[in-house]
């Protein structure tokens, strides 16, 4: 659910940021619950640079301090059932995360599905239980089901499907693979024993938020991003010029295009993919 918010200062006259219903908070206050201590590790932060102290990505440095919660992408405790302790705000991804409570004793965090509610029981079981938040093999799971967290390479845990908002769809299964229609209108196929969960990522109207002032980005860790035609002709390939003008093909200050030039490897198969998602 969004809130937009009444002017009081200018940094709030466009400002429109999501509520957080979802989130578990303490009974009496309104705040949301602490992070469970044995799952937070300290990030350190590199400001966009390297060992040398070389700027390598721009417009990064600065923003609050995080730590950061260990997140179980893999799911790979089976055939234990787990409850739902409570859903909670993660600064490091831009979907909320589940703290499960095991059987035998065990806490561990993963992506938080929408729909999921404390109190709930899920488990990682190819037999049967097909609620949200549950997590499978992909081919125990009846065809057409919405899933998240999906592994490329059975055991090393979920790479795909991972942001706010997100879901695959199981299309078809042969030949040891199962096809999936990604979010970005892809089709390919992923080997059937990678494991995956179902549902949605939750926070699906993150897209939706409104800034509305440059600080929120600095809170973030964002720097401002100067524009190319705001340069000189040595720093970038827009600067320069007489007035305005817009008379170039879009490049970065290195001079690859931008707007539709492929920089994928040649290398790299694509005997996997079966539909290119610009097609």
């Amino acid at each position: 659910m969004l809130k937009q918010f009444r002017p009081t200062t200018a940094g709030q006259r466009h400002l429109i940021l999501t509520t957080r219903d979802e989130l578990t908070r303490k009974e009496k206050r309104r705040v949301s619950v602490k992070p469970e201590k044995s799952l937070l590790v300290k990030k350190m932060k590199t400001n966009g640079r390297n060992h040398h102290g070389h700027i390598t990505c721009r417009h990064k440095g600065g923003g609050h301090k995080r730590f950061y919660r260990l997140v179980d992408f893999k799911r790979d405790k089976e055939k234990i059932p787990a409850r739902v302790a409570s859903i909670e705000y993660d600064p490091n991804r831009t979907a909320f995360i589940a703290l499960l409570n095991y059987a035998d004793g065990e806490k561990r965090y993963i992506l938080a599905p929408q729909g999921l509610k404390v109190g709930d029981v899920i488990a990682t079981d190819d037999e049967g239980n097909f609620n949200i938040g549950c997590c499978m093999r992909m081919k125990a799971m009846p065809l057409g089901s919405v899933i998240h967290n999906i592994e490329l390479n059975p055991g090393r845990g979920g790479q795909l499907v991972r942001s706010a908002g997100l879901s695959a769809q199981l299309m078809a299964k042969s030949g040891g693979y199962v096809t999936l229609k990604m979010p970005s209108g892809e089709v390919r196929m992923v080997n059937e024993n990678c494991r995956a969960t179902f549902g949605a990522v939750s926070n699906p109207e993150r897209n939706l938020r409104v800034e509305g002032k440059a600080g929120r980005s600095r809170w973030k860790g964002i720097r401002p991003t100067v524009r190319g035609t705001a340069m000189n002709p040595v720093d970038h390939p827009h600067g320069g010029g007489e007035g305005k003008h817009n008379g170039y093909l879009p490049q970065t200050p290195w001079a690859m295009y931008t707007k539709g030039y492929r920089t994928r490897s040649k290398r790299k198969s694509n005997k996997m993919i079966v539909k290119d998602r610009r097609k």
